[in-house]
């Protein structure tokens, strides 16, 4: 039932990522949403074959977790200055909270990278989407404003 959720969750995400981008006039809020939209369309990879929907690839879905951990290795720099627009899904709780927000996208990094390479079979896939997924999802939660 959670795997569905998170399959939801990141399905939704990159359905709506169009939409959320239009408009941008930042770059630096640019930049934050394809860096967000980057780590979305690789967990999209690796939830497609969670589901089933797409036959399982061990070493796409290991090369989708170190893309994540890479990705978010840039979160910290592209948050740090305090950018807005009009589109953006920011909450000012960023800056307000950095610190937290800073241990958290690291966590993230390190979760993803500690998860890459592991990847052997369905089992240890749905797994690491499961330790990926709450990571990004608790950040969210806090930290994302829902256009929705």
């Amino acid at each position: 039932m959670k795997l569905n959720w998170i399959a939801l969750a990141f399905a939704t995400v990159i359905g709506t990522v169009a939409l959320a981008h239009q408009n941008v006039q930042n770059p630096a809020v640019q930049a934050r949403m394809d860096n967000m939209t980057a780590m979305a369309r690789q967990m999209e990879v690796i939830g497609t074959m969670a589901r089933g929907e797409t036959a399982l690839d061990a070493e796409a879905a290991n090369a989708a977790l170190d893309r994540i951990s890479g990705e978010a290795n840039r979160i910290v720099d592209l948050f740090e200055a305090p950018e807005t627009d009009p589109q953006s899904e920011a909450r000012a709780g960023i800056w307000e909270n950095f610190g937290n927000f800073s241990n958290r996208a690291m966590e993230l990094e390190l979760v993803a990278m500690e998860l890459a390479g592991t990847v052997e079979d369905r089992s240890t896939l749905v797994q690491a989407l499961r330790r990926v997924g709450a990571s990004c999802s608790g950040c969210h939660e806090d930290y994302r404003i829902n256009r929705d």
